[in-house]
């Protein structure tokens, strides 16, 4: 499979990987784009460059080209690269419907989200010219025009690169429904004095945007969780902007259901639930990681009791200090279960390993979304991603809630407070979870059965929105849009 690189000519050096093609040969690419000739819907999907972001708006992807239409999905260079690799050998029936292509990282890029300010300057600064330049070269060549643009909420940019060239566009959201609404409540929370005009928290509180959505901590705050001032403010600004920007999209998509959070649908109607959008939805695999999947977990999950199995896995950005560490493998240890652990290699404490021998598998990533289908899992122990929620619940997984930052601790409220399918691990003073606090939550989620009861009630309710359900409906209207 070619290695793409963004490069200033599209028809004479702007290389294209193709999902499900082990390679392209130059004299090759020429003939595809004769096949794909102007007036064909032609998508270009515009990812936020995180982990977290990619894999939900690529599932949307493989979804549309399964209706004929065609991709082009833009990742940065260094995440295009992880991408590559971590699709090396593998299928997924999509053929060259979907093109991955690349463009620059930005001249200070680093990989390195501590590095905040690097960051929102590659996302906010630099991408939007790259963008731009690609929508251009790709609409002076050959091949199919752009004309459509998906790109993540965050990325309100690329709906003025999109408003400004005539070409239809289209948001979409990675998060909860939830997350869009306090976005476009900014206004409220300055005017009630929650925050002041640069969204900094006038004091630590909770507060509610309707008595039907969960309260929220202001401390929670996606713009607050991370950085100094100076980057918290950058990031309110940006989303500031993000509120006008959306105004000028067609649609607004978001990978949920009305059955999970309807109170925050209500809230605005123009944003379409079209979740949960997951791969088993369409028979295929996971496309989008950023790290190999280690699928030798699954013939090991194979051999477990069904229903014995804690599955454990943090996201892609949660990281714990050495005593918490510690603290989460003694608890494992110490309840005596079976356990799959996604983690990366990391000190351990003395004899760990030896000791839990064959009861516990850890591995550096894992295929998550077949991991929770597998009948073998018991609970999800989970910081609350709401890519995490949505693949839990799909399959009937009571969680045990370990939420890290920002929309995490909402997540969890909705787990542990309004769907009751969760419960929440609890802090002693110095601010961690003990083995001990570990191990009666696990016995307390697994030895009461009305857990998983309302597991797999709300399993049903959310699997029925993709099958003729309102999900499904928003998403084939969607499809009728884009190829109108």
């Amino acid at each position: 499979m070619l290695l793409v690189n963004y490069c200033p000519s599209y028809e004479k050096a702007f290389h294209i990987g193709f999902l499900n093609v082990t390679r392209i040969e130059e004299n090759n690419l020429q003939s595809k784009t004769e096949e794909h000739k102007m007036g064909n819907p032609h998508v270009l999907v515009v990812p936020y460059p995180a982990q977290g972001h990619v894999i939900p708006i690529m599932e949307l992807s493989q979804s549309l080209v399964k209706h004929g239409i065609r991709i082009t999905f833009v990742n940065t260079e260094h995440n295009h690269k992880r991408v590559m690799n971590s699709m090396a050998g593998k299928e997924d029936g999509t053929g060259d419907q979907v093109g991955l292509v690349s463009i620059p990282d930005g001249p200070k890029f680093q990989d390195n989200m501590d590095r905040l300010e690097q960051h929102i300057e590659q996302v906010y600064r630099f991408m939007p010219e790259k963008v731009k330049e690609l929508i251009e070269q790709i609409n002076a060549s050959n091949s199919d025009k752009i004309t459509c643009v998906v790109a993540d909420n965050l990325l309100g940019w690329a709906m003025e690169i999109a408003a400004e060239k005539g070409i239809k566009r289209a948001a979409f959201s990675a998060a909860a429904a939830t997350l869009l609404v306090l976005s476009s409540s900014i206004p409220k929370l300055i005017d009630q004095g929650i925050t002041d005009n640069d969204g900094i928290p006038t004091k630590k509180q909770m507060f509610q945007l309707t008595p039907a959505i969960p309260a929220m901590n202001t401390a929670h705050f996606g713009w607050t969780c991370v950085g100094n001032e100076k980057v918290q403010k950058l990031l309110f600004g940006n989303m500031v902007r993000n509120n006008i920007s959306m105004k000028l999209t067609d649609w607004v998509l978001c990978n949920s259901s009305y059955s999970l959070e309807p109170a925050a649908f209500d809230m605005d109607p123009k944003i379409r639930p079209v979740g949960p959008l997951l791969a088993s939805n369409r028979f295929g695999d996971t496309t989008g990681n950023f790290w190999p999947e280690d699928s030798t977990c699954l013939k090991w999950l194979d051999q477990q009791q069904s229903q014995s199995v804690m599955y454990v896995a943090f996201g892609s950005t949660t990281s714990f200090d050495q005593t918490q560490f510690q603290e989460l493998a003694m608890g494992l240890e110490l309840c005596n279960r079976p356990f799959l652990w996604v983690v990366r290699p990391d000190a351990y404490p003395a004899g760990f390993q030896d000791r839990v021998g064959a009861n516990g598998l850890i591995v550096s990533w894992a295929p998550q979304q077949k991991v929770l289908e597998h009948q073998s899992v018991a609970c999800f122990v989970s910081h609350c991603g709401w890519n995490s929620t949505m693949e839990g619940v799909s399959n009937g997984i009571p969680f045990l809630c370990w939420p890290y930052f920002a929309d995490q601790f909402h997540n969890k409220s909705y787990l542990c407070d309004v769907w009751k399918v969760g419960l929440v691990f609890n802090r002693d003073e110095r601010g961690i979870i003990t083995r001990d606090e570990i191990k009666a939550k696990v016995e307390q989620l697994l030895e009461n059965y009305k857990y998983k009861a309302n597991a797999l009630n709300l399993k049903e309710k959310v699997m029925k929105s993709i099958k003729g359900g309102e999900s499904y409906c928003n998403f084939m209207n969607f499809v009728d849009w884009v190829k109108s």
